[in-house]
């Protein structure tokens, strides 16, 4: 488990002068920044900081001078009192993100989010990755009720959740079923739109023979991809699609792909992988088998991590806003707090097009573009 209370951001003033005090001789650091200062910063009254920062302004701060409150706070890297307000206010100031065990940056940048929204409300964020991934984890506290005021979990870490249901927390889901009973708010990306954009771009280029690389976990978002593959194909005259699971790694991603690649039957021209860390083993399959991607096999990804463009060549995926994905979940979870409707969000998402599809082999002139270029 790893605790991350709300920092001082890097570039903060924390030197000799400036809003947030002046340096004494023999005092090691500058004075902490008060209410005072940021309302200084913000050409704004002490009270507008106070309602801002609390999450009360609406309606008596206006939208510009809340921003400018809260840019204020985190450029002089103030933090309210929190001891002092949980005494007021019955509550930790602090929220619990729960997310599969940390295997790529999408969730580091989920969590980057979700603190950035804590933070200028006055809350810590406690990331707790499920150890075992997706399976049940053990309670991290010894009275989550106790210890925490919320909770924000991906629907792949919903099995976690088992012990701290029974605490009566509010609970945002993220990426999950918005019919979900145990949800407090659910907060989406288009995932299904995603798909049936990677589907539409492998269908203009020509292709017809499609398999899906699956991801081999229970969850919602993964049953959203394969259920909206299928519906983006059905109708589509010629359109032979194919599933083979496959373990989130990208081992597992090159022998899923060598499988659909040597089975029986005609060979597939475009792999849709479910994420970009399958598609990174999928392409190494392919080379192995003495093929090129594009020009032989198109494959496409999902998420656009860093993975997407350290690949040659670089990978068509979709691409998800993992930051906002995050501040959205935390804005739902304070509206929770604050007894004001939670609505379900769904955030849009990005097809981004690079070099690893192209039409297919026996589409004229494909064989004559190095690179797929």
């Amino acid at each position: 488990m790893t605790h991350n209370e709300a920092t001082t951001p890097p570039g903060a003033s924390t030197g000799s002068t400036g809003a947030a005090g002046a340096a004494h001789p023999g005092r090691p650091a500058a004075a902490r920044a008060t209410s005072r200062d940021v309302a200084r910063a913000a050409g704004v009254s002490q009270a507008a900081v106070s309602l801002v920062l609390g999450d009360k302004w609406r309606g008596r701060v206006s939208p510009a001078k809340a921003e400018a409150v809260r840019a204020a706070a985190r450029e002089l890297g103030y933090r309210p009192n929190l001891a002092a307000r949980s005494l007021r206010m019955g509550r930790t100031r602090t929220a619990l993100l729960v997310v599969p065990a940390l295997t790529t940056e999408f969730f580091a940048r989920v969590y980057t989010g979700a603190a950035r929204i804590a933070a200028d409300h006055g809350f810590g964020v406690v990331l707790y990755p499920s150890p075992e991934g997706i399976g049940p984890a053990r309670d991290p506290f010894d009275s989550a009720a106790a210890t925490l005021d919320g909770v924000i979990a991906s629907s792949m870490a919903a099995e976690a959740l088992t012990a701290l249901r029974a605490a009566g927390l509010p609970l945002v889901m993220l990426d999950s079923d918005p019919d979900d009973d145990r949800a407090t708010a659910t907060v989406n990306l288009d995932i299904a739109d995603g798909v049936r954009q990677l589907t539409g771009h492998l269908i203009a280029l020509g292709h017809r023979r499609i398999t899906h690389l699956a991801a081999d976990v229970r969850s919602w978002t993964f049953d959203v991809r394969a259920h909206a593959v299928t519906a983006a194909l059905d109708g589509v005259p010629g359109a032979l699609l194919r599933r083979q699971p496959a373990a989130l790694g990208v081992d597992a991603g090159l022998r899923a792909a060598h499988t659909a690649l040597t089975g029986p039957g005609p060979r597939p021209t475009a792999l849709l992988c479910d994420d970009d860390i399958i598609a990174a083993g999928a392409c190494k399959a392919v080379r192995r088998l003495g093929l090129r991607v594009p020009e032989d096999i198109s494959v496409t990804g999902f998420d656009d991590l860093a993975l997407a463009v350290a690949v040659e060549p670089e990978l068509t995926t979709v691409r998800l806003p993992a930051e906002e994905f995050g501040e959205a979940g935390m804005r739902a979870l304070m509206a929770a707090l604050d007894g004001r409707p939670a609505e379900a969000t769904t955030l849009p998402v990005e097809l981004v097009t690079r070099g690893s599809t192209a039409p297919p082999a026996d589409a004229p002139g494909n064989a004559a573009r190095p690179g797929g270029q």
